[in-house]
């Protein structure tokens, strides 16, 4: 039901086009001419609904119209890094905003002076997943560090992960005596407000050695169930893996968030600049970046992803 209601929406959209484009037409043979700016106006939004109507076309993955899963794990870099997975966590959860994307994290580590060690976000909205697919890589960030007492430049890197989120939709089956299930006490920065219960779940899938962890639900009950879809989201990933033997397609190979591995790259000193290295694509305007204007890397990313397979 959920997939008849998405076709629909498309449908209405491009016949809700189709009808504009029409009375725009019958404007323009009546030939009035104080109609003139009205129809410029009306010509340039339409080039823009097509343009962005067209791009969508590019988002046509089994998954990409759905939801996510994203990840953020602090790579090479100590405090530095676990800082700059904090600020990127910003900047992925002002994006989902800036588009009516509902974000929720639920599972978080701080770091012992700064930042976080890692984070996971279930991001919902259309074609949250289409999107976010092109930030997966690690992220370097160059800058004079606020943790150095000589205030020296840093590099410290992030791996990105993302994963679709098909919530119960999951046609992966789990043997429950293949999960080693842990629980915790959750707390908040620096360890502080530690809760006097264990609601907090950690799940270790054993076979395949993958962990998972939530503690942003009130109950363990609820936390062992957002873990578990998370577990399946990861695992039914590698089942398509297998079945489509093209690891790079929804995967891509496992690499370390340190040095010549980054797909993007954020220089704050000695001058401003964020540069996607499989593009080509820059920008002078770090702060809107950071700020969660992304739009313009991943739409040339998938741009990018179309013509190398076509290619």
């Amino acid at each position: 039901m959920r997939r008849l209601a998405a076709l629909r929406e498309e449908v209405e959209r491009w016949n809700t086009l189709t009808q504009r484009v029409r009375d725009a037409l019958e404007l323009v043979e009546l030939g009035d001419e104080s109609l003139t700016d009205e129809l410029a106006a009306e010509t340039e939004a339409l080039e823009r609904e097509i343009g962005h109507l067209e791009f969508r076309l590019l988002l046509s993955g089994p998954h990409d119209r759905g939801d996510a899963i994203l990840a953020l794990h602090a790579g090479a870099g100590g405090t530095d890094a676990q800082d700059w997975a904090e600020m990127l966590l910003r900047m992925y959860l002002r994006w989902a905003e800036s588009r009516g994307y509902s974000a929720e994290v639920i599972d978080r580590l701080y770091g012992e002076e700064a930042g976080i060690k890692r984070a996971t976000v279930a991001v919902s909205g259309a074609y949250a997943y289409g999107y976010l697919s092109a930030e997966r890589g690690v992220h370097r960030l160059v800058r004079l560090s606020p943790f150095d007492a000589a205030h020296r430049r840093h590099t410290s890197f992030v791996l990105v992960e993302v994963w679709p989120d098909l919530g119960d939709d999951i046609s992966v089956t789990i043997d429950p005596n293949d999960l080693q299930i842990d629980t915790f006490r959750a707390s908040s920065a620096g360890g502080q407000h530690m809760q006097k219960n264990e609601t907090a779940v950690r799940i270790t899938h054993i076979p395949t050695g993958i962990v998972v962890s939530c503690q942003n639900e009130r109950s363990q009950t609820q936390n062992r169930e957002v873990a578990l879809r998370v577990l399946r989201a990861r695992l039914l990933r590698i089942e398509e893996e297998k079945r489509r033997a093209e690891i790079a397609e929804l995967k891509g190979e496992h690499v370390n968030a340190g040095w010549g591995n980054q797909i993007r790259s954020y220089v704050l000193h000695p001058y401003q600049m964020v540069k996607d290295h499989r593009t080509g694509y820059e920008t002078g305007n770090v702060q809107a970046v950071l700020d969660g204007r992304l739009d313009e890397f991943m739409e040339a990313f998938l741009r990018f992803k179309m013509g190398t397979q076509t290619n």
